[in-house]
């Protein structure tokens, strides 16, 4: 089979069949796109005719990009040799051997809870500011990922149940628990909403100023004007409340299953990594301020 038939195949099993997003499907094919370049070049136009050689040469052509770049370009390398090997397309994984580069594992960066009060502290005064005040109580409140946030539609909010309906990473459903905060400023922004309706209706819950769904450049541009005027770090992202949402919540004792369930994490390892940010600011906060910590 030729390798571009081959990637177009897995690129629909990956949709089809294992459920993945749009977003990680063009993410997937733009790795395998360089890497069909690669093999180009090399004039392999079969994959019977690719060799770990081809895969080590291609990593190595690679090394300037980020640690991180490279291990998803050979973790999504892996997966499609893998899908060769279980369609017997070819006899044998010829990836199975190579292994992946080391990452440097760093700690997710958080807010602090006064921080989080001050960028939450919005004057209300126009429609978008109801709708930003709504949409950042809600990404804290919940621990949601950005795309979660602007994807929201107005009936996944059971107001009766103060519970709210996501569609995560691989189209996999979630309900949690919506905060009275959260909920209260839901309320208030849902009383202005038909001021951003245009004249085509729009189910999306959070609407831009042409009464479409806002999207994530739109939001990331409206938090790092509110973090602008607040005097806070622009460098902080939508995630960074996901991040606090979850670090906040390890701080108070609440139990990492629980977490683990509202980020819809499906590894709980990937939940843990907030522990090690807790354990880290018990000993800077030791260092600092205990009196015989250092002499």
């Amino acid at each position: 089979m030729e390798i571009e038939d081959a990637i177009q195949d897995f690129l629909n099993y990956c949709i089809f069949e294992k459920g993945l997003s749009d977003k990680t499907k063009i993410s997937y094919q733009n790795d395998l796109d360089v890497y069909k370049e690669y093999l180009r070049k090399k004039k392999k136009i079969r994959v019977e005719e690719i060799t770990s050689d081809d895969i080590k040469d291609f990593l190595k052509t690679r090394e300037e990009e980020e640690t991180t770049t490279i291990a998803h370009n050979l973790t999504v390398i892996k997966n499609f040799h893998a899908y060769l090997q279980k369609e017997k397309i070819v006899k044998t994984n010829i990836s199975e051997f190579i292994e992946r580069p080391k990452l440097k594992k760093s700690l997710p960066k958080t807010l602090s809870i006064e921080d989080v009060d001050k960028l939450l502290d919005i004057t209300l005064n126009t429609p978008f500011d109801y709708r930003n005040k709504a949409m950042l109580e809600l990404m804290y409140g919940c621990g949601l990922r950005v795309s979660e946030c602007i994807n929201l539609e107005i009936n996944d909010i059971d107001r009766t149940n103060c519970m709210i309906r996501i569609l995560g990473k691989g189209s996999k459903e979630r309900e949690i628990p919506v905060g009275e905060y959260a909920l209260q400023y839901l309320e208030k922004y849902l009383e202005v909403r038909d001021q951003l309706q245009k004249k085509k209706p729009c189910t999306k819950l959070f609407l831009n100023n042409h009464g479409e769904g806002m999207t994530r450049q739109g939001f990331f541009k409206n938090l790092k004007a509110i973090l602008r005027e607040k005097g806070l770090n622009e460098n902080v992202s939508p995630h960074t409340l996901r991040h606090s949402f979850a670090t906040h919540l390890i701080n108070r004792g609440a139990d990492l299953r629980s977490i683990q369930e509202m980020l819809g994490h499906s590894d709980i390892s990937t939940t843990k990594i907030y522990t090690k940010v807790s354990d880290e600011k018990v000993m800077e906060d030791y260092q600092k301020y205990h009196p015989r910590s250092k002499k």
